[in-house]
């Protein structure tokens, strides 16, 4: 399995959201990977749909955007698979599931060139996606103040 590293603490996460993703969230801390690491969400409304998006910047960032082109992932998904509840903190932990961008793109067309061909195996074609995808099981911590 690929490894990909830890975003680094230091940086404002405000700051690397919005530069990285043009978005305004009242977040602080740092990317959740323990409990002294947990994000910071100061807004309680939609709080589990606050979290997936942060989840899912924190897989994007790691499994796309610092990755060199060729190493990058893409068609990234999460699914919580399991939430625990500790004194004002949230561990939640997610099934992240990605392939390859190159890889991705092969099939994309591949598809689009062969479904409405008689001799395209429909099968077969979603037994090699399966295959070729990578499925990672990560936690993030949360705070909410």
């Amino acid at each position: 399995m690929s490894q990909f590293k830890e975003i680094q603490p230091g940086d404002e996460i405000k700051e690397v959201i919005k530069a990285a993703f043009d978005t305004d969230m009242d977040v602080q801390g740092e990317w959740g990977y323990t409990k002294e690491l947990a994000t910071i969400i100061k807004n309680s409304e939609g709080i589990k749909q606050m979290e997936h998006t942060l989840a899912m910047m924190r897989a994007y960032i790691e499994m796309n955007m610092t990755l060199e082109k060729e190493e990058r992932y893409g068609s990234i998904n999460l699914n919580e698979t399991n939430r625990e509840e500790q004194d004002g903190f949230h561990k939640v932990t997610y099934e992240i599931s990605a392939m390859k961008e190159d890889e991705y793109a092969g099939f994309i067309d591949e598809y689009k060139e062969g479904h409405s061909k008689p001799e395209f195996d429909i099968s077969d074609h979603f037994k090699r996606r399966k295959e070729a995808t990578l499925v990672r099981e990560v936690t993030h911590w949360f705070k909410l103040v």
